[in-house]
């Protein structure tokens, strides 16, 4: 559930930036950075707070990143001003960037070793309800009901939430001086960065498309279709997350390997037959089954790289992330503006086959091959 707000809180703007600007009186541009504000904060704020609250006991670290979505969340609601909401969005950023880098390995602590990728595969089941179904619903809400009723309703989530963590949730303490490693250990620790490049290639690949899927979706004849395109999506990465989470303890580089490789074979269909509705649904399908396990995968092998430096290297993992994110904007437009939306597919390629041979070669660290340490 904190997934899904983090997710959530994140894209809800994008569905209503009509709404917005003309809530602020301010254009939709000016609306748009809402979206920069809250990514920058999660960049800016992963690393940072991570390893300030390193020594305290990780659900009051939760509680706090919580809290933090309920506050912004609703001063974005009542907020008049466009200045203050650009800040409130910032911080409610900060928030999420705390919350990715505590999640993965929170949920890593509840379960036996054997069971850890298990165990993330669930907790990241909220990110792509989010996506395909928290988002069109959050969408048509504040077109009916407002927008700032919209976020009102994420903050009355955050109050579930809370008092969902303080009866459920097991409380672990923090790190102790002594156990806490330096950020330069953790980032030199064999295997991290390995993880860390495959991170930032594929996600990259991914970005590009997915930031404008409706200028590719164009291409044949489909950009009135967005909406049902990325519903179909959503629902292959949920089909995804199940079917990684029975996978990932016993296979995990191969279910990386196999990704990279299926989606790459997408994009050198969707070079070929861009101009096909048909082939435009199955590959969507296909590349949405390949997403879907992405984080579990690669958060899992972080940690397992990492070991005891886990937190922090997952604080780096929102930082590849987020910065991946807002690179895929960039050089999408770029090659949008420059060459059209017909280029995307090659690159995606040449970006994907990079994460495979970065994959293939960190055999014994990083991507390890057999079942995971503990298994």
């Amino acid at each position: 559930m904190t997934g899904f707000i983090c997710i959530i809180t994140e894209t809800l703007p994008a569905g209503l930036l009509p709404q917005i600007a003309s809530g602020l009186s301010i254009s939709n541009s000016l609306a748009g950075q809402t979206v920069t504000a809250y990514a920058l904060g999660s960049l800016l704020a992963a690393i940072p707070l991570t390893i300030a609250t390193q020594s305290w006991r990780r659900r009051n670290v939760l509680l706090l990143a919580i809290a933090g979505f309920f506050i912004f969340n609703s001063i974005t609601a009542l907020s008049s001003h466009y200045w203050l909401t650009l800040m409130a969005r910032f911080f409610a950023g900060v928030a999420a960037g705390l919350s990715w880098s505590l999640l993965a390995g929170y949920a890593r602590r509840m379960v036996a070793i054997h069971q850890q990728g298990k165990a993330m595969a669930i907790a990241m089941v909220g990110t792509p309800i989010a996506l395909s179904l928290g988002l069109p619903l959050g969408t048509w809400l504040g077109g009916v009901i407002g927008w700032r009723s919209a976020f009102a309703g994420i903050s009355a989530l955050t109050v579930v939430l809370v008092i969902w963590v303080l009866t459920s949730v097991p409380d672990y303490p923090g790190q102790s001086r002594h156990e806490r490693l330096p950020l330069l250990h953790v980032l030199t620790t064999k295997g991290v960065r390995p993880v860390l490049s495959v991170v930032i290639t594929w996600m990259l690949a991914h970005n590009i498309l997915y930031t404008y899927i409706a200028p590719f979706l164009d291409l044949a004849g489909l950009a009135s279709q967005t909406d049902v395109i990325l519903l179909t999506f959503g629902l292959a990465a949920l089909l995804a997350i199940a079917v990684t989470g029975r996978l990932v303890d016993r296979h995990l580089r191969t279910c990386v390997l196999a990704s990279l490789a299926i989606f790459t074979l997408v994009s050198v269909v969707f070079m070929a037959s861009a101009q096909v509705p048909a082939v435009i649904y199955a590959g969507v399908a296909v590349w949405g089954f390949t997403f879907g396990g992405a984080a579990t995968l690669l958060q899992t092998a972080l940690a397992d790289s990492a070991g005891e430096g886990a937190d922090l290297a997952l604080s780096i993992n929102v930082v590849a992330w987020n910065g991946a994110i807002a690179a895929g904007g960039l050089v999408g437009g770029i090659l949008l503006n420059n060459w059209g939306a017909q280029v995307f597919p090659p690159v995606l390629i040449l970006l994907l086959i990079i994460a495979f041979l970065i994959t293939w070669r960190a055999r014994e660290q990083g991507f390890r091959a057999g079942a995971r340490p503990g298994h």
